[in-house]
């Protein structure tokens, strides 16, 4: 198709797009009939459509837009990267400037016994390099037999073939038969849905004792790490119980097990801290990281190694296997040390922790009394409404479940707003640079959302 300026003929470009296009998570059928959503700009928190609709960007893209759209000084640092050196590689002992700064740079903002990092393109390849990673570590200590990995069920680690099978998306695992073996999977700490009549505190030892169980089954000796995300994400912003984390941390201080801290969404500021480890005072062996390390400027992962798992990377000697043609790609980096700049800069961690992120909090969990809200959670700028048949029964779900999310997300559409539907749960993520008066428009339109899916719910007695 022939690509035109500044005109945005929407019917032409969703039938290029149903003709040749193959969305991710997508039945392409239905999206074909329906027509896809064309975005043609975008400018701090918010979007616009081929049609000039605005619309709130309440996802950040996909959780990665943390400086907010349109920022010139990133789109300049990478004309200037690739106007000098706009590819090679680095593998043949090779390296390039922006690599080396942008490693100087991960290792000046993550946990102090974290110094290095290997590139890759995505959270999804950051796993597939976990997979391997845990795995040649244990070889190089001398404990081969170290090959299991443990993660939760409803946890999110990327769609690739070691990724899907890290996390726990059991649709996912469905399609291909996964996950491949060595995996195995444990409970998540998701009260609101699967805590029964336990209090939360209760709960979260509970469920993490589940870790316990799980290694007390397999065997120490047989299992190379655990894998979990700081806040579970894809998952419905499962925010874990206060004992939680105290716990599984317990759990690994008496066992030789490494600690895999996904990073790829509570990374680089979400929670009002740089990485998730930070705030819930986690020490991970390995940090997959992506997303708001280039605010999704360009596409780039990678995984922030520790001390610990660098000696039998490093010290030991011996080639690693692994790697990606775009690791460390100049451009990439370009764009995240850009990125980074801007984040320190502004101070926007602070922000989320100071200002914006109880600003939004306050508003959003003030949510929680609509009919339609069973609970509204948030920590730093990740937010979940769970939505209910009955309020105050946890116990009563919604038939044809995600039927109602779904409804309620493309209501939120028409509204003017991005929001997430997982389940039947609402889903939130804004960018970091969210100010005052758009988080009001964020939350006056949710509210808006909810009482609309509501209306439609009565019409037809779901509720």
């Amino acid at each position: 198709m022939t690509a035109v300026s500044n005109i945005y003929p929407t019917a032409a470009l969703r039938a290029a797009d149903a003709a040749h296009h193959i969305h991710p998570f997508t039945d392409t059928k239905a999206l074909n009939a329906e027509g896809s959503r064309i975005i043609t700009h975008a400018d701090g928190v918010w979007l616009t459509d081929s049609d000039g609709n605005r619309i709130l960007d309440g996802m950040a893209g996909l959780w990665c837009v943390q400086i907010g759209h349109g920022r010139q000084e990133v789109a300049d640092a990478v004309h200037r990267q690739m106007s000098e050196l706009s590819y090679y590689n680095t593998f043949f002992k090779t390296t390039h400037p922006p690599a080396v700064a942008l490693s100087e740079k991960l290792a000046e903002l993550a946990p102090a016994h974290i110094n290095r990092v290997f590139y890759c393109s995505s959270g999804s390849e950051a796993n597939d390099t976990v997979f391997r990673m845990a795995r040649f570590y244990w070889d190089q200590m001398g404990k081969p037999e170290k090959k299991a990995i443990i993660g939760r069920w409803n946890g999110y680690h990327g769609s690739t073939l070691a990724g899907t099978s890290l996390g726990g998306m059991k649709a996912m695992h469905g399609q291909g038969d996964l996950p491949v073996p060595g995996v195995h999977h444990i409970d998540q700490p998701y009260w609101f849905g699967e805590g029964g009549d336990m209090s939360p505190e209760d709960f979260g030892i509970q469920v993490a004792r589940k870790l316990a169980e799980k290694i007390d089954e397999i065997g120490e000796d047989k299992i190379a790490a655990f894998i979990a995300e700081p806040i579970q994400g894809a998952g419905g912003v499962i925010i874990p119980p206060e004992t939680y984390w105290p716990e599984i941390k317990k759990i690994l201080a008496e066992r030789d097990i490494l600690l895999v801290v996904d990073e790829v969404i509570c990374g680089f500021g979400r929670l009002g801290t740089w990485f998730g480890s930070d705030y819930y005072g986690l020490e991970p062996d390995l940090m997959p990281i992506a997303k708001g390390l280039t605010s999704g400027y360009l596409p780039m992962g990678g995984v922030l190694v520790s001390d610990r798992v660098a000696e039998g990377l490093i010290d030991k000697g011996g080639e690693f296997y692994h790697g990606y043609t775009y690791s460390g790609h100049p451009a990439c980096a370009a764009a995240a040390l850009a990125n980074l700049e801007i984040m320190q800069r502004e101070k926007l961690v602070d922000y989320v922790a100071d200002d914006i992120g109880p600003y939004l909090q306050k508003r959003w969990t003030a949510l929680g009394d609509h009919p339609l809200v069973g609970e509204a959670r948030m920590k730093g700028l990740m937010g979940a409404l769970e939505l209910v048949p009955e309020k105050g029964n946890r116990s009563k779900k919604f038939a044809n479940e995600g039927t109602v999310g779904t409804l309620c997300r493309d209501i939120s559409f028409n509204n003017g707003m991005v929001m997430r539907a997982v389940r039947d749960s609402m889903i939130i993520s804004p960018p970091l640079v969210l100010s005052h008066d758009e988080a009001d428009q964020l939350v006056a339109i949710a509210r808006k959302t909810l009482d609309d899916t509501y209306v439609e719910l009565k019409r037809q007695g779901k509720v």
